[in-house]
């Protein structure tokens, strides 16, 4: 069974760029001043914010403090400010919150039964690589039981959306998966999509599905 690509980047998701408030031209001089690398400044008018309750600002502390930009690096404090964002519906925190405990995983088994949880909510937020994580659990069985229709089920609508990892793992289920009906074309459509998108891999699964069904790829 070809392996699952996974978005494990904790940074993927960037600083929110709008403010949602009366305290919208401090939100985006912060804004400014974190894209300007000023991310102490930034920090602090984030964390004031953030103490207010206005998610995107939690957010933002939580981003700073996951890629430690300006301060040093703590997933702790990180984590407790995308969960604070994340309770309040914002799908970035939701997402990024999910990775962290995805990573956590390794040491500790229910942490993936939390990172499935908030992905769920991304999910449902309509955040697009939230499908390509929450399907990759479903597939191999890791927070949950293993289900490679409701993880094709997940690839096939984060690909639509256009995220190209979505597109190489159902590419990989279209060809591969254990339980499924096989559609080589299917799979051929999403890696050129994948490819085409910059998804280097995608290239080594095109190679094999070419060799093994050389006329799906006569285009």
């Amino acid at each position: 069974m070809v392996g699952f690509k996974n978005i494990v980047i904790l940074c993927c998701l960037s600083v929110l760029f709008t403010g949602v408030s009366v305290a919208d031209a401090e939100f985006d001089q912060a804004v400014e001043d974190y894209n300007n690398g000023g991310y102490i400044k930034a920090l602090n008018t984030f964390y004031t914010l953030a103490k207010q309750d206005n998610p995107k600002a939690q957010y933002n502390v939580g981003l700073i403090y996951a890629n430690g930009l300006g301060v040093t690096r703590d997933l702790p404090e990180a984590q407790k400010w995308y969960e604070r964002a994340a309770k309040q519906g914002n799908a970035a925190a939701q997402y990024n919150l999910a990775q962290l405990y995805q990573a956590g995983g390794a040491t500790n088994p229910h942490a993936y039964k939390k990172a499935k949880y908030w992905y769920e909510k991304a999910v449902e937020s309509g955040l697009k690589e939230a499908y390509t994580n929450l399907g990759a659990l479903y597939a191999e069985g890791v927070g949950t039981e293993k289900d490679v229709a409701r993880a094709l089920t997940l690839f096939e609508k984060g690909a639509i959306l256009g995220d190209s990892a979505a597109q190489v793992n159902a590419a990989v289920l279209y060809a591969w998966g254990e339980g499924i009906k096989h559609d080589k074309m299917k799979a051929y459509d999403n890696l050129k999509k994948a490819l085409k998108a910059g998804q280097s891999d995608a290239s080594e699964h095109l190679d094999k599905l070419c060799t093994e069904s050389a006329w799906v790829c006569k285009d």
